[in-house]
């Protein structure tokens, strides 16, 4: 897609294509709000400054939806699809690490119980390994300091699955 065309949609048709990157509405609503840019870099910069803004509320809604990592093929539609891109790596190298699929399972909920939401690891790029090794770090984080993490790493993923789009 071209920066031209976001900006010529109608606001729900805009609103449609930003949401899978982060299904957090205040922050599609002033994305979509602040249109036309000037390119994909004022996009980008001004969608990243918005994520500063999320609530403790919508981070954990934006969560609710969001698959396990491991799990690429739960969930439907855009944002299911991308998640899926994204995670691509992290089943691909799973035979030649012994029991790392299940190391995840296992991590995943001991997460969900530690800290009562799903996981989330920028995963683009990222080995079954290496999200392996940020989930078993991340369980010893507390209440407060992992919740910042999370923040950080869905702000991250919303803006890499953003510039995504445009490239």
């Amino acid at each position: 897609m071209r920066i031209e065309q976001l900006n010529a949609m109608d606001e729900a048709g805009a609103a449609e294509v930003v949401r899978p990157c982060a299904d957090i509405a205040s922050w599609v609503d002033a994305v979509v709000a602040n249109r036309p840019y000037a390119g994909v870099e004022a996009l980008v910069a001004h969608a990243e400054a918005l994520t500063a803004t999320w609530t403790v509320e919508e981070v954990e809604r934006a969560l609710a939806d969001h698959p396990r990592i491991g799990e690429r093929h739960a969930g439907s539609g855009a944002s299911a699809e991308m998640s899926r891109r994204e995670q691509s790596r992290v089943g691909s190298d799973a035979g030649d690490e012994a029991g790392v699929q299940e190391r995840i399972a296992a991590g995943n909920a001991a997460y969900e119980e530690r800290f009562g939401r799903v996981f989330l690891v920028r995963a683009a790029g990222r080995s079954a390994g290496e999200v392996l090794e940020q989930l078993e770090q991340r369980l010893g984080n507390d209440p407060a300091t992992e919740l910042e993490v999370t923040r950080a790493q869905l702000a991250e993923i919303a803006v890499l699955r953003l510039r995504g789009l445009f490239s």
